[in-house]
């Protein structure tokens, strides 16, 4: 019995290790300098693997490294101090590259 709970262990530990994103509706961007400064903000986060910025669609998406997590508030804060707001927030397990692919269909 040990045995197969130190296996379901084992297995289970790698698979808890998946990457998140934090994809967010953002107000008040309305020009390629917007969206560039925000990316750059976010891409200045340690916990930050990838940054999608959709204009357009006032689409921002911040996918972190494994393992990692930045709290929706300091996220909102971030995109706040840049000078914007953000409507909406959500974390998911898809990837920034994965949405960018949903948006732009």
């Amino acid at each position: 019995m040990r045995k197969i709970a130190f296996l379901l262990m084992a297995f289970a530990i790698p698979f808890s290790t998946y990457a998140a994103s934090i994809k967010a509706e953002v107000n008040g961007m309305v020009c390629a300098f917007c969206a560039k400064g925000i990316e750059k903000k976010l891409k200045a986060l340690p916990q930050s693997q990838a940054v999608f910025v959709d204009l357009k669609k006032h689409i921002v998406v911040l996918e972190l490294k494994p393992s990692q997590e930045v709290p929706l508030d300091e996220f909102k804060a971030i995109i706040k101090d840049a000078g914007y707001d953000v409507s909406s927030a959500e974390i998911t397990d898809k990837s920034a590259a994965e949405i960018k692919a949903e948006i732009t269909r």
